[in-house]
């Protein structure tokens, strides 16, 4: 495989982000677009884009804080605690809004074209990123396929720009893993996102992943758990695999 950085042009700048093509990109013409979680763009999030591309994808993940300058990087395990970290990390995360990387996106899935995956595209989102993923297969419906978020928060708000009010528009499979931990995705919110997608008629799982707490799949969080992990990595790639290659 091949791993590098590009820049993306969107209507409100550049954006750099993580392109990884398989050995065979020729043979496979899907794409997955990898939403970041909280902490930005990093190696972990590489590592994580490498191990899908080993699956035949060409895989995308954008810096959705492009719009900040002299950004630091950010240790999962601490920066919450710091008091200056946090605090930056908040911020950046409620000024990238629901509304800004569905306009991103489409220049995302033009990344991928021009990177030669002009196929069906899979969506996946970690943390902040599972709401961006469905968004995104709400937004771009006719080109996503599949659209996967684990330990997602604020999936099913009242605010007017939560994902499950797009659930109309959504012609993909979906794929949620919830934590079996996380106040930013209660079972009030489960049930109403499972609603939304069941009014709808959308292909729609979610699986609660029992004791596991937000960021549980991702190595470099605290609350890493292995074989959650690895549970997920197996959910993941089924359902990018039942769904993408048959498309």
């Amino acid at each position: 495989m091949t791993t590098h950085m590009i820049e993306i042009s969107t209507a409100e700048g550049v954006a750099k982000a993580v392109l990884v093509k398989p050995a065979d990109a020729i043979a496979s013409k899907a794409g997955v677009i990898l939403y970041m979680d909280i902490f930005g763009l990093r190696s972990t999030l590489t590592t994580m884009a490498e191990r899908l591309a080993n699956e035949g994808y060409t895989v995308l993940v954008p810096d959705l804080f492009y719009r900040f300058e002299n950004k630091q990087d950010f240790d999962p395990k601490t920066a919450f605690s710091d008091p200056v970290a946090g605090p930056k990390l908040k911020a950046m995360k409620l000024e990238t809004t629901q509304a800004m990387t569905a306009s991103d996106s489409a220049a995302f899935i033009a990344a991928l074209d021009e990177a030669g995956a002009t196929g069906p595209v899979g969506v996946v989102g970690y943390c902040m990123g599972g709401a961006y993923a469905l968004t995104t297969a709400a937004r771009y419906a006719e080109r996503v396929a599949a659209a996967a978020s684990f330990h997602g928060g604020n999936l099913a708000t009242y605010a007017p720009d939560s994902p499950h009010f797009g659930a109309q528009s959504i012609k993909a499979r979906v794929y949620v893993g919830a934590a079996g931990v996380d106040g930013s995705f209660p079972p009030a919110q489960a049930g109403r996102l499972a609603e939304a997608m069941a009014e709808a008629e959308v292909d729609f799982m979610l699986e609660n992943y029992k004791d596991m707490k937000h960021g549980w799949t991702i190595c470099d969080h605290g609350v890493y758990d292995r074989d959650g992990s690895e549970r997920h990595w197996t959910r993941l790639l089924t359902f990018l695999g039942e769904t993408l290659k048959s498309a």
